[in-house]
């Protein structure tokens, strides 16, 4: 009889590693009480999490309004991959919310929700989260943030109006580069029986004999759904042993953000100082960022540790200072304890087209560091002597 009341989800448990593990689960409960969220659904990697988060919104035809300010891969994976689930994505410059409120009320488009990050990979914008939930509200839709560079410590999406957030949990959360993983909390507050956008939720499920996840689990519709069917059915389920890294990893959370931080405030403004060799600094903590008043409000602890700079001389100059770097490490990882430094034309970003580049903050002269926990004065010397190559 257990049995059967956990297959038909009248008794939450472990029925199949596939669908929860209690390793898995302790870290996302974790993260949704950093969050201030209702539930947690931990994946294999980022990317996963970002499939799973649209999974359940998702209906052939259906389109995502994102912002243009995203790393790479997720440019590509909602700009040409998940057209083959029959899905669409419209792209659109977030700092413009007039913009935003045109494409997301687009007639015709079936738009299911809006999509942006908190803080940008590259190029460090900071998004106007309250004024992108308004209005997703008000076309009764869910705000979806990917809070992977900000982590809880520095934003938390929910209490600014996001109904769920998403983690590549392999960058800062874990912290180590050495355990792969994504996660989506849900805030609980999103109503998905409100209009007839989300049948997956409102509707009967005929895979658990007519249930309807809105009405059995109210603020755990989605969360309980990203288990039972997502996990199920796609299977892009977190190790175990990754999900007790980022477990031991979140325990520093913390002070390692706080020390990530101050140390790339010290390296961008380092090279905001260099007009010899760099052309302009993209770091919202710096003084006169266009991002500055968002910065105070969302991230009042720090703008983070990625950023761009671009370098006077264009593309070969900026393979020069990559391969002239000692103590940066060439890596397209982000949210190493070490400092990483990259390309994004040449790697990350070079499926996309020169437009999409720039439009993402990632044209030929650009470079992304990722400021680890090394001494700031040593990063700048390592710096000194690139530019100087």
């Amino acid at each position: 009889d257990n049995a059967a009341s956990l297959f038909n989800l009248s008794t939450f448990g472990n029925i199949y590693s596939r669908l929860s593990n209690p390793t898995t689960a302790v870290l996302e409960e974790r993260l949704a009480s950093l969050d201030s969220g209702r539930g947690a659904t931990c994946t294999a990697s980022g990317h996963s999490a970002q499939l799973l988060a649209v999974f359940a919104l998702m209906q052939p035809g259906d389109t995502i309004v994102s912002s243009n300010k995203l790393y790479g891969g997720t440019i590509t994976q909602f700009g040409k991959t998940i057209a083959k689930f029959g899905w669409d994505c419209t792209f659109v410059d977030t700092d413009d919310l007039d913009a935003v409120r045109e494409a997301v009320n687009a007639p015709n488009s079936n738009v299911k929700c809006l999509w942006a990050e908190s803080l940008a990979n590259p190029g460090g914008s900071i998004s106007d989260i309250a004024g992108l939930s308004s209005i997703a509200k008000e076309a009764g839709i869910p705000l979806i943030i990917d809070n992977t560079m900000a982590t809880p410590y520095l934003c938390k999406p929910i209490d600014h109006g996001a109904d769920l957030v998403v983690y590549s949990t392999t960058k800062f959360l874990s912290g180590h580069g050495n355990a792969m993983g994504g996660a989506v909390v849900d805030s609980g507050k999103f109503d998905w029986a409100q209009n007839d956008k989300f049948p997956s939720l409102s509707q009967p499920e005929p895979a658990y004999h007519g249930l309807t996840f809105q009405e059995t689990f109210g603020d755990l519709a989605f969360t309980t759904f990203s288990h039972a069917v997502s996990l199920r059915d796609l299977g892009p389920t977190m190790a175990p042993m990754n999900a007790f890294l980022t477990i031991t990893g979140i325990e520093t959370l913390s002070l390692r953000m706080e020390r990530h931080s101050q140390n790339a405030q010290k390296v961008a403004e380092y090279l905001a100082s260099r007009d010899d060799e760099v052309e302009w600094v993209s770091y919202a903590g710096l003084t006169g960022s266009k991002y500055e008043p968002l910065v105070k409000r969302y991230m009042p602890n720090g703008a983070g540790s990625v950023f761009t700079f671009g370098l006077k001389g264009g593309f070969q100059k900026g393979v020069k200072v990559v391969e002239a770097c000692e103590i940066f490490s060439h890596l397209a990882n982000i949210g190493d304890t070490r400092s990483l430094i990259l390309h994004p034309a040449s790697t990350t970003h070079r499926q996309l087209t020169p437009e999409q580049r720039e439009n993402a903050g990632a044209g030929d002269n650009v470079i992304r560091l990722s400021i680890g926990l090394e001494t700031a004065e040593d990063l700048i010397k390592d710096l000194e002597h690139a530019l100087a190559a």
